[in-house]
């Protein structure tokens, strides 16, 4: 099966040995996005309203480089290190998806690379 990377220099570089998405056949998996400023490199934001803006801008980015959009998505994964914003990252969510939408995992964790309070994947089809 053929696996290709699909990099954009509108999304932050991967910190590590990934890609920031592979293509395969008909579906894209976006590795987990964090709130970093491709332009900077930094995290953007202090809040978690911000911080999923920009989950979700990298990932909408590099779907699109892809080929793909977030119309596409078909699951996601969100991890927070505060459950308790749960509401407030899922209110800036709702802006990125609509109906029907994507099937969802989201759980808390201890720690997140860089000190963010929020990573988000996704997979979607072509």
């Amino acid at each position: 099966m053929e696996k290709t990377a699909i990099v954009t220099d509108k999304a932050p570089a991967a910190l590590g040995p990934y890609s920031a998405a592979i293509k395969v056949k008909d579906s894209i998996h976006v590795s987990g996005q964090i709130p970093i400023d491709p332009a900077t490199g930094e995290l953007v934001a202090a809040d978690i309203k911000g911080q999923t803006r920009q989950s979700l801008t990298n990932i909408k980015n590099i779907l699109e480089a892809a080929g793909s959009s977030m119309c596409d998505v078909v699951e996601t994964t969100v991890l927070l290190t505060d459950i308790d914003e749960f509401g407030p990252m899922n209110e800036v969510y709702a802006e990125f998806f609509s109906k029907p939408y994507p099937a969802r995992a989201a759980f808390q964790v201890v720690a997140l690379p860089k000190g963010a309070k929020v990573e988000i994947k996704a997979t979607a089809r072509v």
